[in-house]
């Protein structure tokens, strides 16, 4: 699975408003985290509209969560920037049927879906702000294996 760069910006926006205060401006979040403004703006926008983040404009206008960061999941901004996770072809893996040789390749599929949840869904904002990272992430990344990129 490859995490797209507007995810990944995404986490990294909403971690830099759940760390603040106060409301973030658009351009304070993209020099904070280094990130393309004009690319960071759309991010904005759908995060808004997934109901992540709420906006005001003025002098004390900006951007904050619109919940608490130990309530929004990473399952959740990747649904709202990106979709379903665990989608083949565009479809959902339980609605699939494949026959012969293939028949249970959709059972894959949809194990590889329970997987991706069993991480996204249990690790919040918060918990990666604090690097206090549920049991269900750090049991991979206690597993040296984990740390090894394989090749064909």
């Amino acid at each position: 699975m490859q995490i797209p760069a507007k995810a990944e910006y995404a986490i990294r926006a909403l971690l830099t408003l759940a760390a603040s205060d106060t409301s973030v401006s658009a351009e304070h979040l993209a020099q904070r985290q280094e990130l393309p403004a004009k690319f960071l703006g759309a991010i904005l926008s759908d995060l808004r509209k997934g109901g992540l983040v709420t906006s005001q404009r003025g002098p004390e206008g900006g951007f904050r969560l619109a919940r608490d960061p130990d309530t929004i999941t990473i399952a959740d901004v990747l649904r709202v920037v990106s979709g379903p996770m665990a989608g083949v072809r565009g479809m959902r893996p339980e609605t699939l049927a494949y026959e012969g040789e293939a028949e249970h390749l959709r059972d894959v599929w949809v194990a590889v879906r329970g997987a991706l949840r069993e991480v996204l869904e249990h690790v919040t904002l918060g918990e990666v702000l604090r690097g206090s990272l549920p049991a269900a992430v750090t049991r991979f990344t206690d597993d040296p294996d984990a740390w090894i990129t394989r090749r064909r």
